[in-house]
């Protein structure tokens, strides 16, 4: 049997399987479901949706996926920076259908996704009940509640497994970006911090737009973010930096005063055989303060040359 033939064989045994399959590409298009997948979550047999379009339409439509929030842009904003960001994970999903989903994930070295589902809403409710509230701790533990995005503990212990594997090394090239709000006291000093809470969930909204599936992104308190870009070389992350600063350059979030606009630094350091966390952290922090030490709204390399003087935050 040729390999085209199997593979015929197997999309045929697929479609008519009980279990929900599909896969998503690196940029997170659906390209491929079978048919319990597409029932399930209303796509068409030729369409190719990303996954947060797919999620956002069935939300608005009352299907699919039940998902409990006030804000779903900040939920989508929050789920997104945590999906594709292990090997492999699993987790329980309920469907405005009655039925509960064991849903698994599996990422591939490319970055396409393949995802799997069983129903097991047979699973009695009390045990059903334990386990979500088990999933909704975790969730918390691992989020930002202001912004949504991806809290200091689970970005770093991200960064502490690409380590751990030998990225930067053998293993191919990490690099890490400290981001900084510039001026960020003055904002709360002058408008207070409930504006000051616009702007940090501005900034969360507009960097996330910019990230890839396989990019980790995370606030990691006050207004410091943090980014990390496996597989990626330092010159392709000045670039993906570039155009968020544009992007922030433009942003416009306050109704009054109309014109108030903000700008961030960063600094980036490549990760290096032995690095831990703490040295590429304090590498790329020290970038951080150059940027800021020449002027604020720019990019600092970790090794490039900096005027040294004395410059407040």
């Amino acid at each position: 049997m040729d390999t085209m033939e199997s593979t015929l064989q197997t999309l045929q045994l697929l479609e008519v399987s009980g279990a929900l399959v599909a896969a998503y590409d690196a940029d997170d298009r659906l390209r491929y479901a079978n048919r319990a997948f597409r029932d399930a979550f209303f796509v068409e047999e030729a369409e190719a949706l990303l996954w947060s379009e797919l999620m956002r339409r069935n939300y608005h439509a009352d299907r699919g996926t039940i998902v409990k929030t006030g804000d779903f842009e900040c939920w989508l904003r929050s789920t997104s920076a945590r999906r594709g960001k292990t090997g492999f994970r699993a987790f329980e999903t309920d469907l405005h259908d009655g039925r509960w989903l064991w849903m698994t994930e599996t990422m591939r070295a490319d970055g396409w996704m393949i995802c799997i589902a069983t129903d097991v809403t047979s699973i009695r409710p009390d045990e059903r009940t334990l386990r979500q509230d088990r999933d909704q701790a975790l969730k918390a533990s691992q989020t930002d509640e202001l912004t949504g995005l991806p809290s200091r503990r689970f970005v770093m212990s991200k960064l502490e497994e690409l380590l751990g594997d030998g990225i930067g090394a053998a293993g191919g090239v990490t690099c890490l970006a400290v981001l900084d709000i510039d001026h960020f006291k003055l904002v709360n000093d002058r408008f207070g911090h409930s504006v000051g809470d616009i702007v940090l969930r501005d900034f969360a909204a507009i960097i996330q737009n910019f990230v890839r599936k396989v990019d980790i992104v995370g606030r990691i308190g006050g207004e410091e973010f943090i980014l990390i870009l496996p597989n990626t070389t330092p010159e392709e992350t000045r670039a993906i930096l570039e155009r968020m600063l544009r992007a922030v350059r433009q942003s416009r979030p306050l109704a009054d005063p109309a014109d108030f606009g903000y700008t961030f630094s960063a600094g980036i350091a490549r990760a290096a055989p032995g690095d831990d966390t703490n040295t590429l952290f304090r590498r790329a922090d020290l970038a951080l303060y150059a940027a800021k030490l020449r002027g604020r709204d720019q990019i600092q390399m970790d090794g490039e040359a900096a005027p040294i003087k004395r410059m407040t935050f």
